[in-house]
């Protein structure tokens, strides 16, 4: 039995391996994907877990997750990104986001549509509660019309969720700015 507990930096002993596919990295049953999925990651489909570009792109950066291709080919994080950035035209900024979330310790779930791109659960209340905070990207010289800005808006109010814009700068910087109300008047 191997016992290298505490010799990975700064994640857990766990890794899966996954296959690229079209909508992101498909983890097969058999590699125990509970402990994964238990902390927020992936969708269970067809009996696989199924994680988004961005997931698996932190998830490989934290050396938890090996990815390969139909060939049996490793990917490496680079080649990973490329393939987000051919159905996502913001991926950096999605993952740099992703990633500054997580790494906050909050569990990150993709959005609901609307320009809304996460769902963020407060800590320790993934899987109890739903999320409390919907995240809206805006990259800093990319403009949001105020139209998008509103809808987004009164979706997360609808929903009686607290809108969250992350703006992005040019460096990768993200500052959040919660958005508590709109009044056009």
């Amino acid at each position: 039995m191997n016992k290298n507990k505490g010799k990975t930096s700064g994640s857990t002993e766990l890794k899966v391996r996954g296959m690229l596919v079209e909508k992101g990295v498909k983890i097969p049953k058999s590699q125990n994907v509970e402990g994964i999925s238990s902390r927020g990651y992936g969708t269970t489909e067809n009996n696989e877990l199924l994680l988004t570009y961005y997931e698996a792109l932190y998830l490989l950066e934290k050396s938890m997750l090996e990815v390969e291709d139909e060939e049996g080919k490793n990917v490496d994080f680079q080649t990973l990104l490329r393939y987000y950035e051919a159905v996502n035209e913001n991926a950096w900024a999605a993952y740099l986001t992703y990633r500054d979330l997580r790494s906050r310790g909050y569990v990150v779930r993709e959005g609901f549509g609307l320009g809304v791109d996460f769902r963020v659960y407060e800590r320790g209340e993934y899987g109890k509660d739903t999320a409390k905070y919907l995240i809206l990207n805006i990259q800093e010289g990319k403009p949001i019309s105020l139209e998008d800005l509103t809808r987004a808006m009164m979706q997360c109010q609808s929903l009686k969720k607290e809108l969250v814009l992350a703006v992005i700068n040019r460096r990768g910087e993200i500052v959040y700015y919660s958005v508590s109300q709109l009044s056009l008047k």
